[in-house]
C-alpha cells in the first residue's frame, strides 16, 4: 500500500510535503476565550495531526469585522498570534507543514458580533440563512453594503493578516474565497450587485481576490499562497449560481496561472447540481485542464477515490475533513490500509477536549 498515490511526496514551490492527504480547513469552534485566541488545545490537535502532508487551519478571522462563527480564533490580535505560535510550534515539532486560513465571512455574520452593527457584504443582501451565535441559531439579516474605501480596507486586512501569519511562524497561506464567505459574495451575481470598480464585469468581481494576492506577497511568497474556491456551490450559504458562475470561476482559475500559487484548492459540489444545465458536477475533471499548477481537490473522497483521482491526472492532492477529524493520523491508516473511525458529530462545534483530542491514533490502540 506504500505506493499510494495518495502516500507519494509533492513539491511546493520551496516546500516539501512527506505525502498529498491533505488536512482541510474545519471550523471547531474551541476558541472559547475572551481573545478568541488558538489555546494549548489546539495546539494538542493540530500537533495530533501532523502526518498529513499539509494542515490547512480552521478558517482565521482577519478582522473584528470578518466574525460570524462562536468561539473561532482569530489572527488580528496580539493575543490570537501567540496563540497560533503554539499551533505551529506543535505541528513543526512533529515535522509537520501547517497553512492558515485567513477569512472574512462577510454577510454570513450576525449583528450580534458587531455590537448591533449589521454585518458587511458587496451588497445590501440577506442570504436568508442562518448565523451561529452565542445563543444559538438567528437568522441572518440584511448587510450593508461596504464602500469602494471599505473594500480596499478589507484588502488592507487581509494583508496585515498574512504578516500576523508570518509571525506566527506558518508555513503558508490560503485565501478563503469559498463556500459562500466575503470573497466569495464578491463573485456572484446574487450577491453582488455593485457599479464600482468591484461589480458588474466579470473582471471587476473577480478583482477583490487578486488584490488580496498581490497584497500579501509582500509578506509570503506565491508559492507560500494557496486559494480556495467552491465554483458550482448552490442553495447552500444564500449563494444561487446562475449562467455566468462558471465563466466566472473559469476565468479567476485562467488568471491564477499568472501567479506561482502553493495549490489551487477546489470543493466539490455541495448539493446535487446535475439537472442544473449552466453548473459543473465533476469540478476536478472540468478544472484540472484549466490549471496549470498545483491543485488540491476536497469533497468526500475516501481512500480508494482519492488515489483514483491522483493516479488520473485529475488532482494532485486530496484534502480530508471529517476523516482527519476521528482519525488523526490518517496518512497511515492510509498507509497500513487500517480500519477507520467514526465520528461524532455532536462534537464538531462545541468546546472542550471531546471529540477533538481524544480520537486515538493507532499506536494508542
Amino acid at each position: 500500500m506504500s505506493n499510494q498515490a495518495l502516500l507519494k511526496p509533492i513539491t511546493l514551490g520551496d516546500l516539501e510535503l512527506k505525502n498529498r492527504v491533505i488536512m482541510a480547513p474545519m471550523t471547531r469552534s474551541r476558541a472559547d476565550n475572551e481573545a478568541n485566541a488558538a489555546t494549548d488545545l489546539h495546539a494538542k490537535y493540530y500537533k495530533q495531526r501532523a502526518s498529513a502532508g499539509l494542515i490547512i487551519s480552521e478558517g482565521s478571522q482577519i478582522s473584528s469585522q470578518a466574525v460570524g462563527y462562536v468561539n473561532t480564533a482569530g489572527i488580528y490580535k496580539p493575543e490570537q498570534i501567540e496563540g497560533w505560535k503554539k499551533v505551529t510550534d506543535a505541528v513543526h515539532d512533529e515535522d509537520g507543514k501547517i497553512f492558515v486560513q485567513l477569512w472574512h465571512v462577510g454577510r454570513m455574520s450576525h449583528p450580534d458580533f458587531h455590537d448591533g452593527d449589521k454585518p458587511v457584504a458587496p451588497s445590501a443582501v440577506n442570504p436568508n440563512d442562518k448565523s451561529y451565535t452565542y445563543e444559538g441559531f438567528k437568522e441572518t439579516v440584511e448587510p450593508r453594503a461596504l464602500t469602494t474605501a471599505e473594500v480596499k480596507q478589507v484588502v488592507q486586512d487581509f494583508k496585515k493578516a498574512a504578516k500576523n501569519a508570518v509571525d506566527a511562524g506558518f508555513d503558508g497561506i490560503e485565501i478563503h474565497s469559498s463556500n459562500g464567505y466575503l470573497i466569495h459574495q464578491f463573485f456572484n451575481n446574487s450577491s453582488n450587485h455593485r457599479d464600482d470598480e468591484y461589480g458588474g464585469s466579470i473582471e471587476n468581481k473577480a478583482r477583490i481576490l487578486f488584490e488580496i494576492i498581490e497584497a500579501a506577497k509582500v509578506f509570503f511568497p506565491t508559492n507560500r499562497i494557496g486559494v480556495r474556491l467552491n465554483p458550482s456551490l448552490h442553495g447552500l450559504f444564500g449563494m444561487e449560481a446562475d449562467e455566468e458562475t462558471i465563466p466566472t470561476f473559469e476565468y479567476i482559475v485562467k488568471k491564477l496561472n499568472d501567479y506561482d500559487l502553493a495549490y489551487l484548492h477546489l470543493s466539490e459540489p455541495f448539493t446535487d447540481v446535475s439537472d442544473i444545465d449552466y453548473l459543473v458536477d465533476n469540478i476536478a475533471d472540468h478544472f484540472r485542464p484549466l490549471y496549470k499548477g498545483n491543485l488540491m481537490i476536497n469533497g468526500g473522497f475516501d481512500q480508494e477515490s482519492g488515489n483514483k483521482v491522483i493516479e488520473n491526472e485529475k488532482a494532485d492532492m486530496v484534502a480530508y475533513g471529517k476523516l482527519f477529524i476521528s482519525n488523526p493520523d490518517l496518512p497511515v491508516r492510509f498507509e497500513k490500509n487500517a480500519e477507520l473511525q467514526d465520528w461524532d458529530s455532536d462534537t464538531f462545534y462545541v468546546p472542550g477536549a471531546k471529540g477533538y483530542t481524544d480520537y486515538p491514533k493507532l499506536e494508542d490502540k
